[in-house]
């Protein structure tokens, strides 16, 4: 992120190992559960175990000609997280983190964004694409 930083929650678990206690926008590599170690200015300095989560970005993208697109495709993307009972956090109107835990199956959440995608209203990645790295 060209030196910006994001703020995590984070809950410590002892020996100065903290479990990330939300689902991380733009960082890449962190989940929720993950348990990481801080630096000595406070900062993730280490992935020390995953969980089994992984988290689904999404970013939807303002619709041309027709701004009211926006609207029905964040309709149907919320409606696909409720249904699968997911968990998500929103950064403004059109940025989307959800957390996939390994026992849920997100496949129809996963056709309904790749087909957003495919008409130029979303954009998805997954969180995981990059291994987690303190920029340093």
């Amino acid at each position: 992120m060209d030196g910006q930083k994001e703020q995590l929650w984070l809950e410590p678990v002892g020996d100065g190992v903290y479990s990330a206690a939300c689902i991380p926008f733009r960082t890449y590599g962190p989940a929720l559960g993950d348990r990481v170690c801080l630096s000595e200015n406070d900062e993730v300095s280490e992935a020390v175990e995953r969980s089994s989560h992984r988290v689904l970005r999404i970013m939807l993208l303002t619709p041309t000609p027709d701004p009211g697109r926006l609207v029905e495709t964040t309709d149907r993307i919320r409606a696909e997280i409720s249904a699968a009972g997911l968990l998500s956090e929103r950064s403004g109107d059109r940025h989307v983190a959800v957390d996939i835990p390994a026992d849920r199956d997100p496949s129809d959440l996963h056709v309904t964004v790749k087909r957003e995608a495919a008409a130029d209203r979303a954009f998805w990645e997954w969180a995981d694409a990059m291994p987690f790295s303190t920029g340093s």
